[in-house]
């Protein structure tokens, strides 16, 4: 029997004109994979899936995403969805250091723990919103529960198991670099790292002081240790579902995102460069992306009637369109935009969008 246990809590952020504070319930569930804890906001939508966060290593659900959900543009669309917030085993808020010795998790076995999460919901469906390790948690389920996955949003996300090349380059890291030290690096461009601003120093002092750093690093070695997810463009592994890539200019993702863009069916897929946003667009550019997410769910069908404040049309947009050589492959649309202003328009059916802004 699954063991469960409830805390209601009260959502601490400064309110909008007009807002009043939204109540947050914590959850914590047994899996065959140990505890997982989960904060539900708001309350279900007739005929409308969730949305569920997934957090990336060294940060928790909170420090990963609430930049994002508390900006004013997200406003509309948490009072269209309810939002699930996972944190993996061992990252939430007061969780105890697990023993020497003890076999966290894989990826793998981590996106195994979602029906649990779901099941005790009771929901059928979700859109799903993960970053990093995250990206990857939800990838992985969504391979293995395509029926109940209606949209992926996917920041940073690597697909690939590391090589040999990149193991030797880890481990040597290893030895000059502390864990907190190599987990920014993961988060953070080299440039942001060096300008040491105040949301580099923010995150390194969060990191670097966590009373669970034990548990962290548990994380990042199953992150290390993931395995390929073979995506095939065309082939019989890949995502069913409408999914948005975002990556920042110049973060150290980039590469791996443009490549897992490569492999998945254009038809469903939007990649989402960013520019001035570095390694974690939804802590540094939380309006843009909102503004993405927006077009992205009403090209689900959703908030058809959602107003978009934040991006005006770029007077120096470009729009390229070109076929495929060998006409297997659908027309690729390529939009390039001011930093400063721009629309990030909808995909039409059929088209790969690649949009910097």
């Amino acid at each position: 029997m699954t063991e469960l246990q409830e805390v209601q809590i009260t959502e601490e952020k400064p309110l909008l004109p007009g807002q009043t504070p939204e109540m947050a319930k914590t959850h914590s569930v047994e899996t065959p994979y140990g505890s997982v804890t989960f904060t539900v906001y708001g309350t279900p939508k007739p005929k409308r899936p969730a949305i569920l966060t997934y957090h990336d290593v060294g940060l928790n659900y909170k420090s990963c995403f609430q930049p994002l959900f508390q900006s004013g543009d997200m406003q509309e669309i948490i009072q269209n969805f309810v939002r699930v917030h996972v944190d993996a085993p061992g990252m939430e808020e007061g969780a105890p250091v697990y023993p020497v010795g003890y076999q966290y998790p894989s990826l793998d076995q981590l996106a195994d723990t979602i029906p649990c999460i779901l099941q005790y919901l009771n929901f059928s469906s979700i859109i799903g919103v993960g970053v990093g390790a995250g990206a990857y948690i939800l990838s992985r389920y969504a391979l293995n529960h395509q029926d109940t996955v209606e949209g992926l949003v996917l920041i940073n996300i690597d697909p690939n198991a590391k090589g040999w090349m990149d193991w030797a380059a880890h481990k040597l890291t290893g030895l000059t670099s502390s864990i907190p030290e190599m987990i920014l690096a993961h988060l953070f461009s080299q440039e942001e790292l060096s300008g040491n601003s105040e949301l580099i120093q923010k995150y390194r002092n969060i990191i670097s002081h966590a009373p669970n750093l034990e548990n962290i690093e548990l994380y990042w070695n199953s992150y290390n240790n993931r395995r390929d997810l073979n995506f095939e463009r065309g082939g019989d592994i890949t995502l069913k579902c409408p999914v948005m890539l975002v990556v920042g200019d110049q973060a150290p993702h980039e590469d791996a995102v443009v490549e897992c863009n490569s492999k998945l069916d254009p038809t469903q897929t939007s990649f989402l460069k960013m520019a001035d946003s570095g390694g974690q667009p939804q802590l540094t550019q939380p309006g843009k992306l909102t503004e993405a997410f927006k077009y992205f769910l009403q090209g689900m069908g959703y908030m058809a009637s959602s107003c978009m404040t934040r991006l005006s049309r770029s007077r120096t947009a470009s729009l390229t369109s070109a076929a495929s050589i060998d006409g297997s492959r659908s027309r690729a649309r390529t939009l390039s935009q001011s930093s400063e202003s721009g629309t990030l328009p909808s995909g039409p059916p059929g088209h790969t969008m690649e949009v910097s802004c």
